[in-house]
C-alpha cells in the first residue's frame, strides 16, 4: 500500500479528532463533520479521487486529510491531520477504529510518516502536521513511534513548522517531556469528564492514571523547567477533547472538569465533539447529540477561559444542563444586569467582559477610547467593534440607557 492510499484511508478516521480547524464560535451546522465538510462532501471528494476526476487541488487535499487550520496567533495554514496507524487494541464504545471492528486499516512506520509529510510540505501541499494514532502494542510503544516520527522530521529532515502531537493513554512522563521538546502543541483526549462516565464510554481506559496524569505532568514540566528546553524556546500549548452526549453526562460535569483544566493546568483549549453513532460499534443505535449542545459548551468554555466567569455563573438547569435556546453570557446578563446595567465609561476590564457583545478586543478598544472621549451613543460602541444589539439592554452610556434599548430586547 503506497503512502497516498494510506493517507486517504486514515483521513476519515483523523476527522473524528477535533483540532485547530474547529473553532466553536459559530452556530453549528447539523451536517458538518469535524473537518468542516459534510460526510456527503467527503464521500464525493473521495470518489472523485478514486475515479481520477478530481479537478482541484483543494479536493485532493481534502482526500488526504488536509484542512484549513487556524493557529493560536490567527494565521491559517494547510494542516495534515493523520494517524500513524488506525489499528487499535482498545475497544472504546464510540470509536470507529476500535478493536474488532471490520474495516480496512493502514499503518505508517515513523520514517515513512516523516518522509511522506516532508514531501507534502516541500510540495506546498501541507504546512503543518497533526499526528495521532491508534494504540498498538501498548501506549508506551505507540508513543515511542509517534515521538520517533517527529524526531526524524525535526532533526533529520530539518522541518521547523507546526506540529500538534497526540499523547497516548498510559504514556510515561519522560515521553511527555520529549514530545514537548518537539511539538508546538500536545494533547490527550479525556473523552469523558470523570471516572464514572469514562467507564461507560471506554471501559479499558483509566481516567486518572492514563489520561489526566499526562496533562498534569505537562503542566508540571512547564512550571518547573526553563522554557528554552521546549521547542524553539517555549513549551507547547495543551488541549483535550470530550465526547458529548454518549453516556448521559450533563454539562455541569463537563464544565467542572473544563474549569479545572483551564485554571489549574492552563489548557489552551477544550474541544467538544457532539456524539454521532458509528456503525458496528456498541453505541451504533444511540441517539446523536444535538450540535447546539456542543456549541453552548464551547461558548461556556470561552467564558471560563477568557472572560473571568466562574462555574457558578453558568446558567445550569436543575438537571445540570445549559439551555440550548440562549447564549450563556446573555442568560447571565438577563439575571444580573437588567436592573443594574454597567456604565461603560467607568467599568473596569472585568465588568466590561461581562457585557454581551463585548469581547476581549472590544474591552481594550473601549479602555483606549475612554482616555480621550466619553462614550455617549451606540454608534460609538459600534465603531469600536461592539455588537450593539447584544450589549444595549445591559449598559449605560454616560448615565443613560441607550434610547432604542427596548427594541433590542
Amino acid at each position: 500500500m503506497d503512502a497516498k492510499t494510506k493517507l486517504e484511508l486514515l483521513a476519515d478516521n483523523a476527522a473524528f479528532e477535533s483540532a485547530e480547524e474547529k473553532r466553536g464560535e459559530a452556530p453549528p451546522s447539523n451536517s458538518a463533520a469535524a473537518c468542516g465538510h459534510s460526510p456527503l462532501e467527503l464521500k464525493r471528494a473521495y470518489e472523485q479521487i478514486q475515479a481520477g476526476s478530481a479537478s482541484t487541488l483543494e479536493t485532493k487535499k481534502n482526500s488526504l486529510g488536509i484542512h484549513h487550520a487556524q493557529m493560536p496567533g490567527g494565521k491559517t495554514i494547510a494542516l495534515l491531520k493523520t494517524m500513524l496507524t488506525s489499528a487499535c487494541e482498545r475497544d472504546c464504545y464510540y470509536c470507529p477504529f476500535r478493536a474488532g471492528r471490520d474495516y480496512r486499516r493502514a499503518t505508517f512506520k515513523p520514517e515513512e510518516m516523516a518522509k511522506t509529510f516532508n514531501e507534502l510540505q516541500r510540495s506546498h501541499i501541507a504546512e503543518g502536521l497533526f499526528l495521532s494514532s491508534g494504540v498498538a502494542g501498548g501506549g508506551v510503544r505507540t508513543q515511542d513511534r509517534l515521538i520517533d516520527s517527529i524526531d526524524i522530521l525535526r532533526n533529520k529532515l530539518n522541518y521547523r513548522g507546526y506540529v500538534h502531537l497526540k499523547i497516548m493513554p498510559g504514556s510515561e512522563r519522560d515521553q511527555v517531556q520529549r514530545a514537548m521538546q518537539l511539538s508546538d502543541r500536545i494533547s490527550i483526549n479525556l473523552e469523558a469528564p470523570n471516572t464514572r462516565r469514562l467507564a461507560d464510554l471506554a471501559p479499558h481506559k483509566v481516567f486518572l492514571e492514563e489520561l489526566l496524569r499526562p496533562l498534569q505532568w505537562a503542566e508540571e514540566i512547564r512550571k518547573t523547567q526553563p522554557a528554552h528546553l521546549g521547542w524553539q524556546g517555549k513549551w507547547p500549548s495543551l488541549t483535550t477533547q470530550f465526547v458529548v452526549g454518549a453516556v448521559g453526562e450533563n454539562d455541569l460535569e463537563i464544565l467542572s472538569t473544563t474549569a479545572y483544566l483551564i485554571k489549574k493546568l492552563r489548557l489552551a483549549r477544550t474541544y467538544f465533539s457532539a456524539f454521532n453513532p458509528v456503525r458496528d460499534t456498541p453505541l451504533e443505535n444511540h441517539t446523536p447529540e444535538n450540535p447546539w449542545r456542543e456549541h453552548r459548551l464551547y461558548q461556556s468554555s470561552f467564558l471560563l477561559r477568557d472572560y473571568g466567569f466562574d462555574l457558578e455563573d453558568m446558567p445550569f438547569t436543575q438537571a445540570g444542563f445549559l439551555p440550548l435556546d440562549v447564549d450563556p453570557k446573555i442568560a447571565w446578563a438577563r439575571q444580573n444586569l437588567v436592573e443594574t446595567p454597567i456604565e461603560l465609561n467607568r467599568a473596569d476590564r472585568r465588568e466590561l467582559l461581562r457585557v454581551p457583545g463585548i469581547g476581549p478586543k472590544g474591552v481594550e478598544a473601549i479602555l483606549v477610547a475612554r482616555r480621550t472621549s466619553i462614550l455617549r451613543e451606540l454608534k460609538d460602541l459600534k465603531a469600536l467593534g461592539v455588537i450593539v444589539a447584544r450589549a444595549a439592554p445591559f449598559v449605560l452610556l454616560n448615565g443613560q440607557r441607550p434610547s432604542w434599548q427596548l427594541s433590542l430586547w
